[in-house]
């Protein structure tokens, strides 16, 4: 144990202690609150955590895994990851600030950001982050000025059309202008030590061969370039249209084709979603609810009276916890934390924020039992962009976070065994804390990471 993570930092639960068990404390707890102020609230599953990061280094055994603080920088992440070895990849000062004080040393740090202010160039070459990226001129200049001692990662652009969010449009150096960069990095005397992308899912094997032919021209250019960064774009959840399984299988047939292994090439990965969003379960309660009957003369309900939606109000919308919504695109779907009677009737229901605005609308056309002022609705999948975002701006965290992990789990991390994991539940059932594993000493899989340096 590297004693980044200790048993005071999170709930120790036994076996077939479930989500919903936490959740049913927890909801009870916020109910009885004197102060009668009742805030959105998360539990994070730190095992389901470490769940993923054996599973990543079982299907990707030839890349290094390195966190996107940015995805969720609330502290009990980052310290379970910061005890799996993972490097961290930060985009701004705040970020830097923040994994240096969980004690990460700066020589796990990238600073993977190509548009960066000079201040914050600054605090890097001062508290020792060497490893930056950069896409074009101007960057390279800026960090050529403030950081002369820099190793630089040329962010080339990819094919990024499919992906939830279109970085090509803002980072990345196409490929018809990368010598031209590496060969001004070689006039200033800026070391360029690899290539990074953001890559989606789809195009892994095209990104990974571009790489490859960038490789070729710092080579000729006297660059000595030993670092490939795949990037990101690894999914968070299981039901998603390209498998993470499949991802893998796609980049190791890449990799052995244009970094066969002992070419002298360190491979990256920068993950954020894929290690934090199923992880965490958020728990909302309902503040205002307003029935609406609607104007469709000759049409009743099957008890004769009007058909109405009902508009319910929860303390966190768009704004907050659920921009997700407005992002991704997505429609969060409630889990109700007390189970309604089968023969109770449904009605159409709507989800809105707290916010006087007709965008904070969470969620709509859902088919609900009547609900009432102060239950409160689970939703799961939201580790993702949900916590931690105020780092981005220099904020703080609002919503409070219980951490939890089974006695199972929490030795397999102190030993670097690796959980095997049992079949799934069924769906819709919440899942036990400890994600039904049981250690084997017969399963032979590669050693657990931990980087002494990136450099």
């Amino acid at each position: 144990m590297a004693g980044y993570l200790s048993e005071s930092d999170f709930v120790m639960v036994e076996e077939g202690f479930s989500t919903r068990d936490l959740l049913e404390e927890l909801t009870l707890e916020a109910s009885q609150a004197t102060t009668g102020e009742v805030a959105a609230f998360f539990v994070a599953n730190l095992g389901a955590i470490v769940r993923k990061h054996f599973c990543f280094l079982k299907c990707l055994p030839r890349v290094r895994p390195f966190y996107a603080v940015k995805c969720n920088s609330s502290l009990g992440v980052l310290k379970v990851l910061a005890e799996l070895g993972l490097g961290f990849s930060c985009v701004n000062k705040a970020e830097m600030e923040l994994v240096q004080r969980v004690g990460v040393p700066a020589s796990k740090i990238i600073y993977a950001n190509p548009c960066k202010q000079i201040a914050q160039i600054k605090y890097a070459a001062k508290h020792g982050v060497q490893l930056l990226s950069f896409d074009n001129e101007v960057e390279l200049a800026k960090v050529v000025k403030n950081h002369a001692s820099a190793k630089m990662v040329l962010c080339i652009a990819t094919d990024d059309t499919h992906s939830l969010s279109f970085l090509s449009l803002k980072f990345g150096a196409l490929l018809k202008s990368c010598r031209h960069l590496l060969e001004n990095a070689k006039k200033s005397h800026m070391e360029v030590v690899g290539v990074s992308g953001c890559p989606d899912p789809q195009v892994y094997a095209q990104s990974i061969a571009e790489a490859r032919l960038v490789f070729e021209m710092g080579a000729e250019l006297g660059h000595t370039m030993h670092i490939l960064d795949l990037g990101g774009g690894f999914p968070g959840v299981e039901r998603t249209k390209v498998r993470f399984e499949e991802i893998a299988s796609v980049i190791n047939s890449a990799l052995d084709l244009y970094f066969p292994e002992g070419c002298g090439v360190d491979i990256l990965a920068e993950l954020g979603r894929y290690y934090v969003t199923s992880a965490f379960t958020v728990a909302v309660s309902i503040v205002a609810k307003k029935e609406v009957l609607l104007d469709q003369p000759n049409r009743e309900e099957e008890n004769g009276s009007a058909l109405k939606t009902i508009v319910y109000h929860l303390d966190d919308g768009v704004y907050g916890i659920f921009n997700s919504v407005l992002f991704d695109n997505i429609c969060p779907t409630p889990l109700l934390q007390k189970k309604p009677p089968t023969e109770q009737p449904l009605y159409s229901s709507s989800l809105w924020g707290p916010a006087a605005d007709g965008r904070d609308c969470v969620a709509e056309g859902l088919w609900l039992p009547q609900l009432h002022i102060g239950d409160w609705l689970v939703f799961e999948n939201m580790g993702a962009y949900t916590v931690g975002t105020g780092s981005l701006l220099g904020g703080t965290q609002t919503c409070h976070i219980t951490y939890a992990m089974s006695r199972v789990a929490w030795e397999a991390l102190r030993g670097q065994l690796l959980p095997v994991e049992q079949d799934e539940d069924a769906e819709g059932v919440c899942k036990p804390l400890s994600c039904g594993w049981e250690i084997t000493d017969t399963l032979c899989v590669g050693p657990v990471f931990t980087p002494a340096s990136i450099m």
